[in-house]
């Protein structure tokens, strides 16, 4: 294409854009029925429309045309020439483990999706739970890895980011960082590429703010975007982004309205846990724009690897008969991870104290060497924030019943069941734990979330739920009751709706 033509195109397609629909269509559940929004940002306003049934297809149609022609302009303001596979619809490329190559991919271009699995070179190094039959992967439990570490279309935020970012599907962001993350050390090489683990890592090397700006809310020319960052590979609902902060990488993470109440709790857990000598990653709260947030260092290093328990019970088929909880146990002495009984007493007594709801099988996991695939044992228990009744009036924690749980039982009641002892427990040392949860939710900047007789409660009932453990641990009746009743349904993170 000539500089002419380019100039030419450019003009037709700024014009054609300009006319064309901003923004998304968003679905919504009210009591049973379902409603259709057209919405978008105007001037940095968030703006939504109702929108009719016979209203739907065609704005449907528009806002895609729209991105196709968003994405072609930015390819000619680059003055890229599409590739062979580009024009083919797919990216050919290799999946990698750090320096070892594992297997050929090729990536649909539009949706990220893996469309085919080539050679495999090196088996044992596919992703935990990836299988293979015959000499043949299992594309679609790699395409569920591969989905599992792109942004959920359900966090704060991300509709909008999407649409600064000219994007139909986040998994398209995995393949503008190559898939690399803070938390393993899998990621793409292009074919005919000279990148190497030492030039791309992010464990080494700097990233790019730009996405977590625009995760976080900033409004950014998508044209002068830099896509090289981890927060294209982190997973959850609530808002977060990845900073470097004094040479370290760690991960802010928000909450959810009305209380704000997530990044509090994990400074509250991190005091719990710090008394009963549970392995933890410890959490800080930092203030921006009147809103709390948590800060935790990465606990993953350039040489291990966090395998989430989502991944280990994929390694074996779990039988009717057998429990979520019995069923992790065995997929986890099968691959050879240390300690996984005494780890689980610890996070199931943690979560009754804390009232955790939200214990699901992506925020747990056990750790292993990148290189050597060597497993180290269980990871520091983390994320703990979804817990002390978050989002709930002072009614609803006293009252209880709509405290829920996870990962194994749906009540704490049931799950403590699971613990096999509770001799490691120092109550002593969790004397005071009321005091200290009142003085951290007491923090002067969080009075616009934070009432008094909300404070109070919250301490109160952990106090209550302390002196209920002390009762069970104390009684010579306890016995381990391994179940396959009050089985939890969905081992998935909760959705926290629109927040700020």
């Amino acid at each position: 294409m000539t500089d002419d033509t380019a100039i030419q195109r450019i003009a037709e397609l700024t014009e054609k854009i300009g006319r064309l629909p901003r923004g998304y269509i968003s679905r919504k559940n009210v009591n049973g029925n379902v409603y259709f929004y057209h919405q978008w940002s105007e001037g940095g306003v968030k703006k939504s429309k109702y929108l009719r049934d016979e209203e739907i297809a065609g704005l449907t149609e528009q806002i895609e045309l729209r991105k196709k022609l968003q994405k072609e302009l930015a390819e000619i303001k680059a003055g890229n020439k599409p590739s062979r596979e580009t024009q083919a619809g797919f990216l050919k490329c290799t999946l990698m483990h750090k320096r070892t190559a594992v297997a050929e991919l090729n990536l649909d271009n539009e949706t990220g999706f893996i469309q085919k699995v080539g050679d495999v070179f090196v088996p044992e190094h596919l992703p935990v739970g990836v299988g293979m039959k015959k000499g043949v992967v299992d594309r679609a439990a790699l395409n569920a890895w591969w989905t599992d570490r792109s942004i959920p279309a359900s966090r704060s935020g991300v509709r909008e980011a999407m649409e600064t970012l000219q994007i139909t599907d986040t998994k398209m962001l995995l393949i503008r960082c190559f898939g690399l993350s803070l938390s393993d050390q899998y990621w793409i090489r292009p074919e005919n590429s000279d990148l190497s683990w030492e030039k791309i890592n992010f464990f080494e090397n700097d990233f790019s703010d730009d996405i977590g700006d625009v995760l976080f809310g900033a409004d950014k020319d998508p044209d002068l975007l830099n896509f090289s960052s981890p927060d294209n590979t982190s997973d959850g609902n609530l808002k977060k982004r990845w900073k470097i902060i004094d040479g370290k990488r760690c991960l802010v993470k928000g909450g959810s309205n009305p209380y704000r109440q997530q990044p509090l709790n994990e400074v509250i857990a991190s005091e719990i846990m710090r008394r009963l000598k549970i392995p933890h990653v410890p959490y800080t709260v930092t203030w921006n724009k009147g809103a709390p947030y948590s800060v935790c260092e990465d606990f993953i290093s350039e040489n291990t690897e966090l395998v989430p328990a989502w991944r280990i019970i994929q390694t074996q088929k779990q039988p009717n008969s057998k429990s979520m909880y019995q069923h992790f146990i065995d997929c986890a002495d099968a691959l050879g991870i240390p300690d996984v009984r005494e780890y689980l007493d610890r996070m199931i007594v943690l979560d009754y104290i804390i009232a955790n709801e939200d214990r699901h099988l992506n925020n747990f996991g056990a750790i292993r060497n990148a290189e050597t695939l060597e497993w180290l044992g269980m990871a520091p228990i983390y994320d703990s924030g979804s817990s002390l009744g978050y989002d709930k009036s002072v009614p609803m924690m006293r009252d209880g019943s709509e405290v829920v749980c996870k990962p194994f039982k749906k009540h704490h009641e049931e799950q403590l069941k699971l613990v096999s002892s509770f001799d490691w427990i120092d109550f002593s040392a969790l004397v005071g734990v009321g005091e200290r949860i009142t003085e951290i939710l007491s923090d002067e900047n969080a009075k616009d979330y934070m009432e008094e007789n909300r404070i109070r409660v919250i301490a109160e009932l952990t106090e209550h739920r302390i002196r209920n453990l002390e009762a069970l641990a104390g009684s010579k009746t306890h016995k381990q009751t391994i179940t396959i009743g009050d089985e939890v349904g969905k081992n998935i993170a909760a959705s926290y709706g629109d927040h700020n």
